[in-house]
């Protein structure tokens, strides 16, 4: 496959799990350099000479980033950083420019760039940024799949148990949730802990947690016990 002038990627991203770093620049002389700099620490580099290629390219979910260009043929990688953020993209941003200023700098770092590099730049510098960048993606890969995973345990509760853990997260005590239920004592207890083994909760503080993070709302009070109260 070839990318503009670019040789077809060793490697590419598609199939491969490990990080890897993404280069858009129109400058081949660059995207070599780049690409030979990367690779001298391991990393797996793919390159583009426009942003268009770069969408069109497959990408795994594996740890990424972008080392991008701001002023790329006909087009502004400022723009660019916006498209990305609209289309849903999540990816650290690396710029670097042979014609950056201190309002173009402001502007890219406000939007979320990880660094702002000047060409000609330290190679030691890139390295780090780059490496910064990777760290974070990774760790927003893992909180991803953590609430992928969470999603997942709530839709395999039933009915009956979702109430149960509305009650529980909201410190209702079993008494207080089977009268609210209208249910025995001992069910409302099977279905508590079958609320904690399907959601994986270590203990009550794990559970509510987690509901937490699910935006689950906590009941706090007993409805039908403040109706009877009410209707007394």
């Amino acid at each position: 496959m070839s990318l503009g002038s670019d040789p077809a990627p060793a490697g590419s991203a598609a199939g491969d799990k490990r990080p890897v770093v993404y280069v858009v620049d129109d400058d081949e002389g660059m995207r070599l350099a780049l690409s030979s700099l990367f690779r001298s620490t391991g990393l797996h580099v793919v390159t583009f000479e426009s942003s268009q290629t770069f969408l069109a390219f497959p990408k795994e979910e594996t740890p990424s980033c972008l080392v991008l260009d701001v002023r790329l043929r006909g087009e502004s990688g400022l723009a660019f950083q916006d498209e990305l953020a609209k289309s849903g993209l999540y990816m650290p941003i690396v710029f670097m420019t042979g014609h950056g200023d201190i309002a173009m700098t402001v502007k890219a770092m406000k939007a979320g760039a990880i660094d702002f590099f000047a060409k000609p730049f330290r190679e030691q510098d890139m390295l780090d940024a780059v490496s910064s960048a990777l760290a974070r993606d990774s760790e927003r890969l893992a909180a991803e799949r953590s609430i992928a995973s969470l999603h997942a345990s709530y839709e395999s509760l039933t009915p009956r148990e979702r109430e149960v853990l509305e009650f529980v997260v909201g410190g209702m005590l079993n008494k207080q949730i089977a009268s609210a239920l209208n249910l025995s004592e001992i069910t409302v207890k099977i279905h508590r802990g079958q609320v904690m083994k399907k959601m994986g909760a270590r203990s009550l503080a794990d559970l509510v947690r987690k509901a937490e993070a699910l935006h689950v709302k906590p009941q706090l009070r007993a409805p039908n016990v403040m109706a009877g109260s009410a209707q007394r």
